[in-house]
């Protein structure tokens, strides 16, 4: 596994210019994933369809993970040398976290769309004048997409969707993300940041059409119970924006979040789009 501190200062490196790819990508293939084999690329078997009286909280379905190289990863940004106080809690991924009995903490879930949404909960906001940043690598650690971040006015989850600009996703393979807090304008020092992959699935037709006849609702726990977290999260998220005074979906919301380990972010604002 690459050291922690070089691992740092090459994601600042990353972010802040590109013409330093040759090192990044040395350091970043000791990272990346093997290609994963068939089986991962198409969840084995439906689950069965979710009604809206469902009266247990939303559980995640952990899907194996995928072979070769462990993804590894970081949910939580902690203190680093620089200006930036350390949040409580920390800047964070909302994002499962595995741990394997060789004590390697693996920060990754699944998508289905070429273009995903991501989220974080960032403690520092636009008065703090931090620039901040997302980084996507592909499975040869190339940076494929680089979008600045506005911090939120307050402490909250925001999200980092793909536009329709950026590359899409191939189903099978693997990609490395970074989000990037620096503290100071320069980024001459290394970020907090978080960091972890995503890879993106085909889902069986059973499952594509359950999804296809579903509400929304109803959708979320689909996805929850067939290991999809990225469709998980954000259609609920996209719900509590249609109907931000709805409890159920509030509570919905934090049971997801709480059952994942995040039970520090699960009550924090969410920060939705107009």
């Amino acid at each position: 596994m690459i050291s922690y501190p070089m691992k740092l200062v090459l994601a600042v490196t990353l972010a802040g210019c590109f013409s330093l790819l040759g090192s990044i990508t040395w350091v970043m293939a000791e990272s990346r994933q093997q290609t994963a084999t068939e089986h991962s690329n198409s969840l084995s078997q439906s689950k069965p369809l979710a009604t809206t009286s469902r009266k247990e909280p939303l559980r995640l379905v952990l899907p194996p993970l995928p072979p070769g190289q462990p993804p590894g990863g970081r949910r939580y940004g902690g203190a680093r040398r620089g200006t930036c106080p350390v949040g409580n809690p920390a800047l964070t991924a909302l994002v499962p976290l595995t741990e394997q009995p060789t004590s390697i903490m693996n920060v990754w879930g699944l998508t289905t769309v070429e273009r995903p949404t991501f989220w974080f909960y960032t403690p520092y906001a636009k008065g703090s004048s931090y620039p901040a940043d997302f980084v996507l690598l592909d499975e040869e650690s190339n940076p494929i997409y680089r979008q600045d971040i506005v911090l939120p006015s307050e402490p909250a989850v925001i999200s980092v969707s793909l536009p329709t600009t950026a590359p899409s996703l191939s189903v099978g393979k693997q990609y490395r993300w970074f989000f990037n807090v620096y503290c100071e304008n320069q980024k001459q020092q290394a970020p907090i940041y978080v960091e972890g992959v995503i890879q993106r699935v085909n889902l069986k037709p059973a499952i594509a059409q359950q999804l296809q006849q579903a509400q929304p609702r109803q959708q979320v726990a689909i996805y929850a119970s067939n290991g999809i977290w990225h469709e998980a999260l954000t259609t609920l998220a996209q719900l509590r924006q249609n109907s931000p005074q709805d409890a159920t979906l509030q509570q919905e919301w934090q049971d997801l979040l709480i059952f994942v380990g995040l039970s520090d972010i699960a009550a924090k604002p969410l920060l939705l789009k107009n």
